[in-house]
């Protein structure tokens, strides 16, 4: 039996309330009652404790030799953590305490937070602007209708499995993300183009395509510009062949 339900029992045996304790002894009922469910933390230090034992067991005629003698084996030094040692000498508080937070530094931290979301909108603008600049040379590169843009493209935006259909895609208005297929299911290319960029395709028999952002691309087939295929935001799968 622990020495809180010790002094609880012998509290009642003796016939007292928790008030009548208190008048006994001048220890707050609080304090009464946290000792009776072994929690000593707010006596203010071990010294205390025990003299708030001693007094306990002097107004419950019990051995105060034999309370103090439990109290050591339960909330001796040795056997305390260290969270409680120092709460009670007053270095840290009671975890179980409410904090309570200034609105000031919850304005503080708002403002914060909105700079940071500013900071990162304009180095994610900046990244787009570099990326955009970077390039546009590619888009300069692309040779008019008449002549074969497939020959003049950059090597890195060109990607072939044949030559009998041609699809340029041209991210001229927003980022998407791409796929593209030839009719064996080959792929071609899956990821990103960025807004700015173009990227031509050309296989033997036919082209499948499918964007993740419709309405944010050009399309060009065999030389043709085509009308868009969708709407910003929008997923489209699209096939063209020889004769498209």
């Amino acid at each position: 039996m622990s020495l809180g339900l010790v002094i609880a029992k012998a509290r009642k045996d003796a016939g007292l309330s928790l008030d009548d304790l208190a008048d006994k002894t001048k220890i707050r009922k609080l304090v009464l009652s946290e000792i009776e469910n072994d929690i000593f933390v707010n006596c203010g230090g071990e010294t205390y404790a025990r003299g708030h034992v001693r007094n306990i067991a002097k107004a419950l005629g019990a051995d105060a030799k034999e309370f103090i003698r439990i109290f050591e084996e339960e909330q001796g030094i040795e056997t305390r953590s260290m969270q409680d040692l120092l709460v009670e000498s007053n270095v840290i508080k009671n975890q179980g305490e409410p904090r309570k937070v200034s609105w000031k530094i919850l304005l503080v931290i708002s403002l914060v937070s909105l700079a940071l979301v500013g900071i990162a909108q304009i180095v994610i603008s900046n990244t787009d602007t570099k990326d955009v600049a970077d390039t546009s040379p590619t888009a300069s590169a692309q040779p008019t209708a008449s002549s074969s843009p497939s020959a003049d493209a950059p090597t890195e935006n060109t990607y072939s499995t044949g030559s009998g259909v041609e699809v340029i895609v041209n991210a001229s208005r927003n980022n998407s993300w791409l796929f593209v297929a030839d009719a064996n299911g080959q792929t071609l290319f899956s990821g990103q183009i960025l807004r700015g960029s173009t990227k031509v395709f050309t296989s033997d028999t036919a082209l499948n395509l499918k964007l993740g952002n419709a309405g944010g691309v050009d399309l060009t087939v065999n030389g043709n510009p085509i009308d868009p295929v969708g709407l910003d935001g929008e997923v489209v799968s699209v096939s063209y062949g020889v004769d498209s």
